[in-house]
C-alpha cells in the first residue's frame, strides 16, 4: 500500500492545509458526495414537480377557454343559420327559439310574451359580441 506523501510534506500556509497540522486545527471532514448528489436530485425533482403542476393548471385553463370558444362558435353558427328579421346590435341581448328544427332569433324574451304564448321552444338568451360571435347569457 502506497501512502500519499504529498500531504506529509506540506509546507504551505497552515490555513490552506488539506490536513490538520496540529491538535488545535479545525477538523477536516470528508463530505459524503453521494448524499450531496441525492439532496440535489431530490431538490431538482421537487422544483420540477412544482413547475409541472403550474404548467398543468395553465394548460387546463387554456383548454377551458378553448371549450368556451368552441361553444360560442357552435351557438353562433346556429344563430347565423336562423331566421333573423332585424339587424342585431353589439352588446344587446336577444333570445333564440326553436320550432321543428328551425331556429329564430327574437327581441322578445320568454317571459315577455304575455297572453299570446309562442309555439316556439325557448333555447337561450344570447348577446352579440364585438367579434360578431354570440355568447350565451342564459340557457334553458
Amino acid at each position: 500500500m502506497q501512502e500519499n506523501t504529498e500531504f506529509e510534506s506540506y509546507t504551505g500556509e497552515a490555513s490552506l492545509s488539506p490536513i490538520p497540522l496540529s491538535v488545535s486545527s479545525p477538523p477536516i471532514r470528508v463530505e459524503d458526495k453521494n448524499q450531496i448528489k441525492a439532496n440535489a436530485v431530490e431538490a431538482m425533482h421537487h422544483y420540477a414537480a412544482q413547475e409541472i403542476a403550474l404548467l398543468r393548471k395553465q394548460a387546463d385553463l387554456i383548454m377551458e377557454q378553448v371549450r368556451e370558444i368552441e361553444q360560442r362558435l357552435k351557438i353562433s353558427e346556429q344563430i347565423y343559420q336562423s331566421d333573423i328579421r332585424f339587424v342585431p346590435v353589439v352588446n344587446q341581448v336577444y333570445h333564440l327559439y326553436e320550432k321543428d328544427d328551425h331556429y329564430t332569433l327574437s327581441l322578445v324574451g320568454p317571459e315577455e310574451w304575455g297572453r299570446s304564448k309562442t309555439a316556439k321552444k325557448y333555447v337561450a338568451s344570447v348577446k352579440l359580441l364585438g367579434d360578431h360571435s354570440w355568447d350565451v347569457v342564459t340557457k334553458q
